[in-house]
């Protein structure tokens, strides 16, 4: 791992600009993408001995659901029921009974009106254990259910957690008995050995989509800050192509959270103010944070030394991430060299200096202290690092990135020509703008990772590092 990194050698400087280089075409997984991950799954499934997956989906915990399917059940509730030997069931309220026909699964469709809207008719002939035997439940079987939470608490049984609706756990007991036969399995997604934490070039190809899309999103909103202007005016430039967002868009400036509001306001800009932008979509999030400044000249007295305590420290720590991560790496490892470059104690970060992401913004996570698990080939990363400074505003250039073994850059570079066009003009700028030297294997998800402008009217101004 490479040391001696220091915040002093970081400068705010007048540089190139990313390219805005989203693919405007959109993209969808192969069916020999979809094969491939059912067969991971009942090959996971028969690892862990377990007979009956049953994964649940709503619309804000649908992404293992549509891991498989290809869809979420928008407004209503589901499940996916399939066994060892890839037999599936598609469990659908009376709105979404529709979509089983156009399942990326091959399914059966039971009709569950339980699943439907309040006050929708229940025109159904059984109650909902019995429905659920429809689906070849039955006594025998050893069932993982699977909602989206990785339960990883040292003081639970963590397979008797269970974070899908009550009435759906107390119907399967009703079944199965009420012991060990029912067990929490997000493991057999996104654990440390899960089928949803590596993905192939195809999958590469249909994250780095959003990864991209999102990037471009919040560099066109930060493009259009102008004092007088409010929120809501750029916020709305955080939405587009009406793809749906895997996080609640964030454009605030000022005090966020004013009356418990989480949402864009009226407010106008105002110079010295801070600034925070997120959105995200499929594959990736883009965010930033600062000040609504032009110079250090122009911050507020009590923050003039921003960047010195806050900003550049910050930077450091990200280009240490990205100089540092590679295929191989211990999550420990990882963990420890953002510790290394800005200390928690000081600056008060409190989660993982890093995660997974994939269809949701935040997926799971191998760094963390004492992490034995291995950085691996396949894996999407967020670079998300969030200091916390007493009486200063935050600081953010969060992104993503994927690692690809040569093997996969190869595959990428054969049959995705245009997604490998894209890599190598990001790498090249990174290295030749930012002065950031990747590894080989890491490859940038979006045109803005190591872009970091902290100051919002500098607008051709950012922060790099010099050795």
């Amino acid at each position: 791992m490479k040391f001696g990194y220091k915040y002093e050698n970081v400068t705010l400087k007048e540089i190139e600009r990313p390219l805005s280089d989203f693919n405007n075409n959109t993209v969808v997984l192969s069916d020999e993408t979809i094969n491939q991950r059912k067969n991971r799954l009942l090959n996971k499934m028969k690892e862990h001995n377990i007979d009956t997956a049953i994964i649940y989906a709503d619309r804000e915990h649908g992404a293992n659901f549509e891991y498989l399917t290809g869809f979420i059940p928008r407004f209503e509730e589901a499940l996916l029921v399939i066994s060892q030997d890839g037999e599936a069931y598609l469990l659908l309220g009376n709105e979404n009974l529709k979509m089983a026909k156009f399942s990326r699964l091959k399914a059966e469709a039971i009709h569950v009106p339980h699943f439907s809207l309040p006050n929708q008719p229940m025109e159904n002939s059984m109650n909902f254990a019995d429905i659920l035997k429809t689906a070849n439940i039955n006594e025998q079987s050893t069932i993982g259910l699977v909602g989206w939470k990785l339960f990883t608490s040292k003081y639970d049984d963590n397979k008797q957690l269970f974070d899908i609706p009550y009435y759906i756990v107390d119907s399967l007991k009703q079944i199965v008995g009420d012991g060990d036969n029912i067990i929490n399995c997000a493991e057999l997604f996104i654990g440390q050995e899960g089928v949803r934490i590596v993905n192939n070039a195809d999958e590469i190809s249909y994250y780095e989509y959003g990864a991209s899309l999102s990037s471009d999103c919040v560099l066109k909103a930060m493009d259009e800050i102008e004092l007088g202007k409010t929120d809501m005016e750029l916020a709305s430039y955080l939405s587009v192509y009406g793809q749906p967002h895997n996080v609640t868009n964030i454009f605030a400036t000022g005090e966020r959270f004013t009356n418990a509001v989480l949402y864009p306001q009226n407010k106008k800009v105002h110079l010295g103010d801070k600034f925070s932008i997120t959105t995200g979509y499929k594959g990736g999030l883009t965010s930033r944070a600062g000040y609504i400044v032009a110079d250090q000249a122009e911050l507020p007295e009590t923050v003039g030394d921003y960047l010195e305590k806050v900003a550049k420290p910050y930077y450091t720590a990200v280009v240490a991430w990205l100089e540092n991560i590679k295929i191989g790496l211990s999550g420990e490892d990882m963990y420890n060299c953002i510790q290394n470059v800005l200390p928690k104690e000081q600056f008060n970060w409190s989660l993982n200096p890093g995660h997974l992401v994939a269809d949701e913004e935040w997926m799971s996570s191998p760094i963390y202290p004492e992490s034995t698990a291995k950085i691996r080939s396949g894996m999407l990363f967020q670079v998300d690092i969030i200091p916390s400074v007493q009486g200063y505003g935050g600081a953010s250039a969060e992104t993503g990135i994927a690692l690809a073994d040569e093997e996969l850059r190869k595959e990428i570079q054969e049959n995705y020509p245009q997604l490998w066009d894209r890599f190598e003009k990001r790498r090249e700028y990174i290295k030749n703008v930012l002065n950031i030297n990747l590894h080989p294997e890491v490859l940038p998800l979006s045109n803005t990772v190591g872009y970091y402008r902290p100051f919002a009217l500098a607008k051709d101004k950012a922060l790099i590092y010099k050795n």
